[in-house]
């Protein structure tokens, strides 16, 4: 098996980027979710950044993001492509900060990038909002209950991903799902970070529990439960009702519908992984669909 294609999405819900190779992170790969928008609201009196999503406002999808000269972002609308917002890699803290959730997360401190950000995204968005970034003075642990790797001596951290660090699928899962569609779907409706081609089977990637990819090693935690971001067209921004509907036929588990694996970096990892990077499978996991 390789590594056939590697995504960043340095901000939360907007597109991603395909790079050719990527550094590691206890909390995915090095400018991945760092940024993430929010809608401001009260909490008790006090002001809360909630997460906004393609779940509510499905036109984020528009939203191109690029790296840009000199350690920046570069943010652009589809539709209006003479507009366009450049952002610092790592931004200073002058703005301050704001409390902000990522679902039902405890709260933790984000970094507000500044007004013209703001102002921007409201713009092209239509809705007032704020974008936040995570600094690495904030430690958000990952979604509690599941497979860690042995001798973790902590929860592994996660940036603004829903719930686990890195997400991996398989070329093959995708044939399989376009196989028993009317229109394929691309890959780009999972938001996978490492796409990998040559898997021995439709859904190989279930029962990974210890991969490793290059010289990088990852353990998979649990099979991703998909939602109705899926059915959201990248292109068009257009909602549908697939592919979740033909999933949900044969990717069914206790009412949850699965695509690709959530997996976390192995304890002490560093290193670059690249596409055409072997992947090999250390130990299986018993799939349960």
């Amino acid at each position: 098996m390789r590594l056939s294609q590697l995504v960043l999405y340095p901000v939360k819900s907007l597109a991603g980027i395909s790079v050719t190779e990527a550094t590691v992170e206890e909390r995915g790969f090095r400018h991945d979710r760092r940024f993430m928008l929010v809608e401001p609201k009260l909490a008790d009196g006090m002001p809360i950044g909630r997460m906004m999503t393609q779940r509510q406002y499905p036109n984020m999808a528009l939203l191109d993001v690029a790296f840009g000269p000199d350690e920046t972002l570069q943010i652009s609308h589809r539709h209006q492509p003479g507009s366009v917002l450049t952002v610092p890699l790592h931004p200073a803290a002058g703005a301050g900060t704001l409390s902000v959730q990522v679902w039902d997360s405890a709260p933790f401190d984000g970094l507000l990038v500044g007004p013209e950000a703001d102002a921007w995204f409201s713009q092209m968005l239509g809705t007032a909002c704020q974008l936040v970034y995570m600094p690495d003075t904030v430690t958000r642990p990952v979604s509690s209950g599941y497979r860690v790797p042995r001798h973790q001596s902590h929860p592994p951290a996660v940036s603004f991903a829903d719930g686990f660090p890195y997400l991996v699928a398989s070329a093959e899962s995708l044939n399989e799902l376009n196989r028993r569609l009317a229109e394929p779907v691309s890959m780009s409706r999972f938001r996978p970070n490492l796409v990998v081609s040559g898997a021995a089977g439709p859904h190989d990637e279930d029962g990974w529990g210890h991969f490793r990819v290059g010289d990088v090693s990852f353990f998979g935690v649990k099979p991703c439960v998909r939602c109705t971001m899926t059915t959201i067209d990248p292109e068009t921004a257009q909602k549908g009702n697939e592919p979740l509907r033909t999933l949900a036929l044969y990717r069914q588990l206790d009412h949850k519908i699965l695509f690709g694996q959530n997996a976390v970096l192995q304890p002490g990892a560093v290193g670059v992984v690249r596409v055409g990077d072997l992947v090999s499978v250390i130990e299986h996991l018993e799939a349960r669909l």
